[in-house]
């Protein structure tokens, strides 16, 4: 089957959690003529959404994943996929924005703007994702539309106009008037298949003329014909309309909205013609990759088949047949049986299996062309790579990871599922960047980390069903450091004498805090400790440094100096230096007023004013300290500085106390001193564990 690129559409479906996202897609679906039968996010027979095709999705009513597939619509091909809403699973909605050329911002017109809603507009702005925005749920009681439009401009900044505004609200929804065309719009049939378009009934007529005159207002700015044109007072062709539409669209200046109700099979259709109207092709988007070979020189990528190709590896996926990786070709084709290089390996592979994806089943297809999305199986990637052909060595610049957030330790139960753990956590690793696992040295423990506890708890739950592994989780120990507080001297000789040579050492000096992790400075003079062991010295305070005595963790801050000592010509050695190096430290450890550090992390809490009150108690409680808070319309924004110890358990904490409305990014900020209570009790901990481990 040959695609036409300019009647291809790359979209993504994108919004808060429980706006509707997943419905809609399974109507598009639909009325597109891919599925035969809608099925519900929650349906009764368990099946569940189409793609929604985990079983942990169906489940919880959720979706983790982002699905991709393709449908056809009125002589045009679209590439859709449906994008999770949960902020854990952020990196999902980045990848799917990354390859796409426009968007469906779908809002809910009970909730209008939430903070996920925020929090998707922000990503589309930085890859420069022009958008629709779909007003859904205008069944629901309480549905308004018109104020979610100004929330559009007020909250997001977007100059949102109405293209559509409903025939009724709420309960009785019947349709939309569209002020394009200037016709209602009524959706007949079991399913709302059959499109019904009628005049504007009389009641809606003079609101029909208002709000059309609101657009074609916005939209004269676009378009100067059409400008005359309504200066002039002469009728507008639909085709101008549509035309500057586009325009502001593609410009990012405009944000087009439609309004419909998903799960009553109203406004689906109009929809997608939107998307045919008014979203980008491939070709009318600009596309960059940098040149390796020159200097990482930016170079505009074109969507043309006789070009070499160049592709991004943009989502990773383990399944029954080996690694499925998903493709946008950004130009040139792939056809089977080509040849790549992925570029940031330095590997060179042939194109095997060449598969097109619909949620969870696929097809097997000879070639993709420029703009396709596409899946390739059994290539050895990673997200994010670039693939290219014909000699070219091009990189597409990397997709936006944040930091994970939480972490937790993780102990396999047996043998067994210690093996399948570490199978689990090779494949899950490789196919989310934002899910990261080590093994902490000082612990022991294998800690995961990710986005927030719904995040990391979906991982835990797919290890017992997808490897029959089973894990316990605890708290993850917090990485203390220790430190000293005032100067200590130390003159420390190390002596020991078996049959034959022996060992000798002395060393004298002092150690006192300073502002970097450890200085060692050496003033011996007159050779009273031989220059070749100087660096035995070093070498034995740095072992020192790796434990201390009160908790067992890591020294940091301290300056070591040495300013005498004495050597034996037979018995002195390196070992002999390091060791009486390590002696003298721990000498003057204890003398030197030791305390215990924690990590303290720079938290941002972004949430509506109304609970502000609620946000500043939960920091004070845990033992936070608040360092600017500001306010902009409706929404407030908090910085503080809080322990990492203090904040595990804090996510669903925040969720409860601000209906799930407000949501919170940390980072590392630098080493606090530990307040003296919690210091003695770790102290305490410490001494038990030790006495429990002689015993």
């Amino acid at each position: 089957m040959s695609i036409d690129i300019c009647k291809m559409r790359n979209i993504g479906i994108s919004a808060h959690i429980d706006s509707g996202k997943t419905t809609l897609s399974e109507r598009i679906l639909f009325y597109s003529n891919k599925i035969h039968i809608i099925r519900e996010v929650r349906g009764k027979d368990g099946v569940g959404a189409t793609m929604d095709s985990m079983d942990l999705e169906r489940e919880r009513g959720i979706t983790i994943q982002s699905a991709a597939t393709q449908v056809e619509w009125k002589e045009h091909t679209i590439n859709l996929i449906d994008t999770p809403g949960h902020v854990d699973f952020t990196i999902e909605v980045e990848r799917s924005l990354r390859v796409l050329d426009g968007a469906i911002l779908v809002l809910c017109a009970v909730g209008g703007v939430q903070s996920q809603s925020i929090t998707v507009d922000r990503q589309l702005k930085r890859y420069h994702v022009p958008r629709i925005a779909f007003v859904n749920k205008c069944d629901r009681a309480g549905a308004n539309p018109f104020k979610v439009k100004n929330q559009l401009r007020e909250k997001l900044g977007l100059n949102a106009i109405m293209i559509q505004i409903p025939i009724g609200l709420e309960d009785k929804l019947e349709g939309m008037v569209d002020l394009v065309t200037q016709k209602a719009l009524y959706f007949d049939g079991d399913s709302g298949e059959t499109v019904r378009v009628a005049e504007i009934p009389a009641h809606l007529k003079a609101d029909a003329a208002k709000f059309r005159e609101e657009m074609l207002d916005a939209i004269s700015m676009f378009d100067d014909t059409l400008m005359e044109l309504l200066m002039e007072g002469a009728d507008i062709p639909e085709d101008s309309i549509r035309r500057a539409i586009r325009k502001g669209t593609l410009e990012e200046k405009l944000v087009p909205v439609m309004v419909g109700s998903a799960y009553k099979n109203k406004g689906i259709q109009p929809l997608l013609d939107g998307v045919t109207y008014y979203l980008p092709n491939p070709t009318e988007v600009k596309n960059y990759a940098l040149d390796i070979d020159n200097n990482e020189k930016q170079v505009e990528l074109a969507a043309d088949a006789t070009k070499p190709t160049v592709a991004l590896g943009f989502k990773l996926e383990d399944g029954k047949y080996g690694q499925l990786t998903y493709v946008r070709i950004y130009q040139g084709g792939l056809k089977k049986g080509d040849e790549l290089m992925n570029t940031r390996a330095r590997k060179r592979f042939k194109v095997g299996r060449l598969v097109r994806m619909h949620a969870n089943t696929m097809e097997d297809i000879t070639e993709g062309v420029p703009g396709d999305i596409v899946a390739l199986f059994g290539i050895e990637c990673a997200s994010g790579d670039t693939f290219c052909g014909g000699g070219l060595n091009y990189a597409m610049s990397s997709m936006y990871v944040p930091e994970p957030v939480i972490s937790l330790a993780i102990t396999p139960k047996d043998k067994k599922s210690a093996d399948q753990m570490a199978k689990a956590l090779n494949r899950f690793t490789k196919e989310d960047p934002t899910f990261q696992t080590f093994v902490d040295p000082e612990s022991n423990q294998t800690i995961i980390k990710g986005m927030g506890e719904l995040h990391l708890d979906v991982y835990i739950a797919r290890m017992q069903r997808e490897y029959n592994c089973t894990v316990e989780t605890g708290m993850p120990q917090v990485a203390y450091r220790e430190t000293i507080t005032a100067r200590a001297e130390f003159n420390y000789t190390h002596k020991k004498q078996t049959g034959g040579s022996g060992q000798y050492g002395r060393v004298a000096g002092y150690i006192e805090p300073c502002d970097v992790e450890y200085e060692f400075v050496d003033t011996i003079k007159g050779g009273a400790i031989p220059t070749e062991y100087i660096p035995s010295c070093d070498k034995g305070f740095r072992q020192a440094l790796q434990k201390g005595s009160l908790i067992g963790f890591p020294i940091v801050n301290v300056r070591c100096l040495i300013n005498d000592g004495q050597s034996h010509p037979v018995d002195s050695s390196d070992i002999a230096f390091q060791l009486a190096a390590i002696g003298g430290f721990r000498e003057s450890y204890a003398k030197a007023k030791p305390c215990i550090l924690e990590p303290v992390m720079r938290v941002t809490v972004e949430g509506p004013t109304e609970f502000q009150g609620n946000i500043f108690a939960s920091i004070n409680q845990r033992r936070g300290i608040i360092i600017s808070s500001t306010e902009d319309g409706t929404n407030s924004c908090v910085e503080a500085e809080v322990p990492l110890s203090e904040m595990f358990g804090y996510s669903p904490a925040l969720r409860g106390m601000t209906q799930g409305k407000a949501e919170f990014s940390m980072e590392f900020e630098k080493y606090g001193k530990v307040p003296v209570s919690i210091s003695d009790a770790l102290i305490k901990e410490y001494e038990e564990k030790r006495k429990k481990e002689q015993k």
